[in-house]
């Protein structure tokens, strides 16, 4: 019978038997479980160090695991013996009593392994070594701040990468961590050290283990959808994740359907992210979105080409930019609302210690890859992404930076992780980010242009304040031409109008309240920042048909110089 292992496995073995390489770095979904096939479609799930130790690496002649906590342990009972007896020789040999009293630290333990490992591949004998938690054995640091414990675990680790003794004899090295970036750059950077990512279970791999693992009778009493939608719904979930669902539902006897499930997976993944992701929720649609209108027109098209699959015409982002108050963030939130994929929001990932950010940043984007598709919304991007000059901060800014570019312009990623940029100083964001190939399409949002509009606004916002109107007729003076309001204005005003009708003990609002309260509004005022945040809404919007008609025909020099009058002003 002939076992097919999972590709990154694939991958692994095929550099091994280049005889080049001996040393792998695995990273990514390390703590799920590993699915291995038979020729017969049989799948089988287990741990990844039990696949690593019985099925990888079943035909070796020694396997050991070494972490900080347990030190070293052995993959059978015949390892362990086979090491004691070189340990006891070793003692009386050099007058040590390291067979009674094994070391955990890694210096001291790297020391004992590696003589060990030359005197059985001397016999030649097979052995592979797998390095769990390796954070915590060679962390991120700076080479200055670097402890001389790190330091030297990172010597012999780097050493035997490029020991023409291990590297001739039948030995391998799997190192473990979860983040790439937490641990320290010499050793991701080596030349000698190959670095295979751990993918999330795709909807496949999901459906497998649904089939395998669950009776078909079964299935039917905890789940209230079909077997195909699940693996679609699931998607960003371990199948250990999977499996807990599965658990605790058969435990507690409470069927999930899909707003259940939809509830846990946002759950589990805000957790497994550190509560770096956050998934944003909106009961309002693009209808609901007063003014506008082509913007709107425009990402309805957008929702109709991913519902059809046509992914391929979909641009890799969104920068989304405007005057403050005109409702960026909604108009977003409503588009998530429309499309039916989930959405999620990027929360402040940087963190004081070192290494951390980098950490914490490749955690979410590796997230992103299992969720897809996904939407990932930012607010004032112009100063949550930094910039690829950033100083001051030992280079962090200027990496963070580097990995979402990059992680941005996979092509790959086209249809499936839709990114939404919104600011209201586009001119601040740097053009690496919005070049076509990242943030492509630019949408410009400006304040109600006529008295449709704004009585179009009003309605809207009168709908989500849930204010009680006794009379459906809008106050001439929020029509006026010489009387603006933005859209957090016009929510502002009514919320206010609410307030006084409390206040009154009254549980609507007539018009002569409205319009009080209106008249009693001054809206805070800073013209020359709104017309300079407007100007550049126009200049940055890439479709001229997307502009209202007071914008379209704009002179370009005209713009630019009035905008550097402004920045003039402001400064």
């Amino acid at each position: 019978m002939i076992t097919h292992y999972p590709n990154w496995s694939q991958e692994c073995a095929k550099r091994y038997l280049s005889r080049t390489l001996n040393t792998f770095l695995l990273h990514g979904n390390v703590h799920d479980l590993v699915s291995i096939e038979s020729d017969e479609s049989v799948y089988e799930f287990m741990r990844l160090h039990e696949f690593l130790a019985d099925e990888f690496f079943g035909a070796r002649d020694i396997v050991l695991f070494y972490n900080r906590a347990s030190g070293v342990y052995f993959r059978d009972k015949a390892s362990r013996e086979d090491f004691e007896q070189a340990l006891k020789a070793r003692d009386s040999l050099l007058g040590t009593t390291y067979a009674t009293s094994l070391p955990k630290d890694p210096v001291r333990i790297f020391s004992i392994l590696e003589s060990y490992f030359r005197l059985r591949l001397g016999q030649n004998k097979s052995v592979a070594l797998i390095l769990e938690h390796a954070e915590t054995i060679v962390p991120m640091n700076d080479a200055g701040s670097t402890g001389v414990e790190d330091r030297n675990a990172l010597v012999y680790i780097t050493r035997w990468a490029q020991d023409p003794v291990l590297l001739g004899g039948d030995f391998t090295h799997i190192i473990l961590t979860e983040n790439l970036n937490d641990l320290n750059r010499t050793l991701i950077q080596h030349p000698y050290i190959f670095e295979i990512s751990i993918p999330h279970p795709d909807a496949s791999a999901r459906r497998r283990y649904l089939e395998s693992k669950i009776p078909v009778d079964e299935y039917a009493k905890v789940f209230e959808l079909p077997i195909h939608v699940l693996s679609q719904q699931t998607a960003g979930l371990t199948i250990l994740q999977l499996q807990s669902l599965y658990f605790n539902a058969k435990e507690n006897k409470e069927p999930l359907n899909l707003d259940t499930i939809t509830q846990t997976k946002k759950e589990l993944i805000e957790a497994e992210a550190y509560g770096l992701l956050e998934f944003v929720e909106s009961t309002f649609s693009l209808k609901d979105v007063a003014g506008h209108r082509l913007v709107k027109e425009h990402l309805q098209l957008t929702a109709k080409a991913l519902k059809e699959g046509n992914l391929e015409v979909l641009p890799m982002g969104y920068l989304v930019c405007g005057p403050v108050g005109t409702g960026k963030t909604f108009l977003v939130q409503c588009f998530s609302k429309d499309v039916g994929i989930p959405m999620v929001k990027l929360k402040n990932f940087r963190s004081q210690w070192q290494g951390v950010t980098e950490g914490n940043l490749e955690k979410i984007l590796h997230l992103l890859e299992a969720m897809a598709p996904v939407a990932v919304m930012i607010d004032e991007a112009d100063a949550y992404l930094g910039d690829r000059s950033a100083s001051g901060d030992s280079g962090v800014s200027s990496r963070v930076f580097s990995q979402i570019a990059s992680f941005m312009s996979n092509t790959e990623h086209r249809g499936r992780i839709i990114w939404f940029l919104m600011t209201a100083r586009p001119d601040l964001m740097p053009i690496d980010l919005k070049r076509q190939g990242r943030a492509e399409e630019h949408l410009a949002l400006f304040p109600p242009q006529n008295s449709n509009e704004k009585e179009e606004l009003f309605r809207a916002m009168a709908k989500k304040t849930k204010i009680k109107l006794e009379e459906e007729v809008v106050p001439k003076l929020l029509l006026s031409d010489s009387y603006h309001l933005s859209g957090a204005d016009m929510e502002a005003v009514l919320t206010r109008t609410k307030f006084e009708a409390v206040a009154h003990g009254k549980e609507s609002v007539n018009l002569a309240m409205l319009e009080q309260v209106i008249q009693n509004f001054i809206p805070p005022t800073y013209p020359e920042e709104v017309e300079l945040q407007t100007l550049l809404a126009v200049l940055e919007c890439t479709s001229k048909k997307l502009l209202p008609d007071l914008y379209r025909q704009m002179d370009r020099q005209e713009l630019l110089s009035r905008i550097e009058e402004l920045r003039f002003i402001i400064a």
